[in-house]
């Protein structure tokens, strides 16, 4: 084994691997709590400047041959999913001045970054798991509602479920092809044999299940609802964009056809139609991004339909905009010591008279994940749409595309409370912490780069 590619070929986990162990190291050796935020931030950042770093210069290599390698795409891939995480760090120290909150996130980040290098399921079954079991933790951890508990549950049985989907359909997958590599799957797509349709779809509806596509979602709204707004960030952002990504690198440049296209399609279409429809009817500020991270999803999934040449750059294009624009509207939400009251969408009445730059930031994200041009979430659309008309798809394109408009009345609804109701009596002006400001710099410098010039970040993937 050559040391030296291990290291770098796998700098990012090491950097995060060494941030939870010098965090458990004080945990340990400290004798009263301390906060673990600095930490997991130089941990975080640094594993984001190593991934990119190693993007731009093009590096490569197998330091697992068939279990794991890396390249430039995964590790932009990878960048795209820490980048994320930062936000939700400086958003986690008024919920989090100390405790475990850090050492999870972290745990599931380095998830997050193995399954974008998996070349076998056993490694994305590890990366998946290591990924999803600290969030099931991180739901509850800062209980503030006594509808946590059910949250937590519901969102841990449909995680096993997708397991079990996972494993069921890697179990067929080995015994039509003999082998557990990420390159069989592939090899599924086009058989006709029905035991191979089968683990292609169980693995297929693991991911929907994973990503919450329409009828796997059930257990959003109540995680997204009932965790704290860094948790509901970090679900709703860095879980989405890692099991997106994921999917990329499990079809690879395979291109789909027959009832995989109409299943894909299908549950897809209704995903966008259905998130849409009941986002607009919450009065939860949380509820409604769940439901309108199901929509995404099915924004997501639609780039599978397209060539498969262009998969990867769409979907990691979309997944880095609709990140930092959920992010951004987070932080800039109006503090407040009632998480059920921050949590109304009522509480936003009056938001430009009480905290104009906060309105503002709302603002921009919900333009932005509504689709409205010049913002990055234009682009993003387009580019997915682009993929499954250029495909053959026209039809399907048109069908989504309608659907996406469904969206426009629930941001448009926000924007409506911010800047045309009267402020509620007895609430007053609303400062920012100085943490969230930081988070939303964070959110807001990417995102100004991608309308000027989101032909730079395409040209990289």
């Amino acid at each position: 084994m050559n040391w030296t590619t291990l290291l770098v070929a796998m700098s990012p986990e090491h950097l995060l691997l060494a941030g939870i162990v010098v965090m458990l190291a004080v945990d340990i050796l400290s004798a009263r709590p301390r906060s673990h935020l600095p930490v997991a931030l130089a941990a975080v950042i640094a594993a984001t400047l190593a991934a990119a770093t190693l993007a731009i210069v093009g590096y490569a290599a197998a330091p697992f041959p068939g279990q794991l390698s890396v390249d430039s795409s995964a590790f932009a891939a990878k960048a795209i999913v820490l980048v994320l995480a930062i936000p939700a760090l400086l958003l986690a120290r008024d919920d989090f001045p100390h405790g475990p909150f850090y050492v999870l996130l972290l745990s599931s980040l380095y998830g997050a970054s193995l399954i974008l290098s998996a070349d076998s399921f056993l490694t994305l079954f590890l990366g998946l798991e290591l990924m999803s079991i600290p969030v099931y933790v991180l739901v509850l951890l800062a209980m503030k509602r006594v509808e946590s508990t059910e949250a937590a549950l519901k969102y841990l049985i449909l995680g096993g479920t997708a397991t079990a989907m996972l494993l069921m359909g890697v179990s067929l997958l080995f015994g039509f092809t003999g082998s557990l590599s990420l390159d069989a799957f592939g090899r599924l797509l086009d058989a006709g044999s029905p035991m191979a349709q089968a683990a292609v779809v169980l693995i297929l509806l693991a991911f929907f299940l994973k990503a919450a596509i329409v009828p796997f979602h059930t257990w959003a709204p109540d995680a997204y609802e009932a965790a704290t707004v860094p948790v509901t960030g970090f679900m709703s952002t860095v879980i989405k964009a890692g099991v997106l990504l994921a999917a990329v690198r499990l079809f690879g440049v395979n291109s789909l056809s027959g009832r995989l296209v109409e299943l894909l399609a299908i549950l897809s279409l209704v995903s966008i139609v259905w998130g849409n429809l009941a986002a607009i009817k919450q009065t939860s500020f949380r509820r409604m991004i769940a439901y309108s991270s199901i929509a995404h999803a099915g924004y997501l999934f639609y780039a599978f339909l397209g060539d498969g040449e262009g998969r990867f750059q769409a979907v990691a294009f979309y997944a880095l905009v609709y990140g930092l624009m959920n992010m951004l509207a987070f932080a800039a939400l109006p503090m407040s010591a009632n998480d059920v009251e921050r949590d109304r969408l009522e509480n936003l009445k009056g938001l430009y008279q009480r905290a104009p730059f906060a309105a503002v930031m709302i603002a921009i994200a919900m333009f932005s994940l509504a689709g409205i041009p010049p913002l990055p979430g234009f682009v993003a659309k387009f580019l997915i749409f682009r993929n499954v008309i250029e495909a053959g798809y026209t039809l399907y394109a048109v069908l989504g595309l309608v659907g996406s408009y469904l969206g426009i009345y629930f941001y448009l609804r926000v924007l409506q409370y911010m800047f045309m109701s009267p402020t509620p009596e007895g609430v007053g002006k609303q400062p920012q912490a100085a943490l969230a400001l930081g988070a939303m710099a964070v959110c807001l410098v990417p995102a100004v780069i991608l309308i000027v010039y989101p032909g730079g970040l395409l040209g990289g993937l």
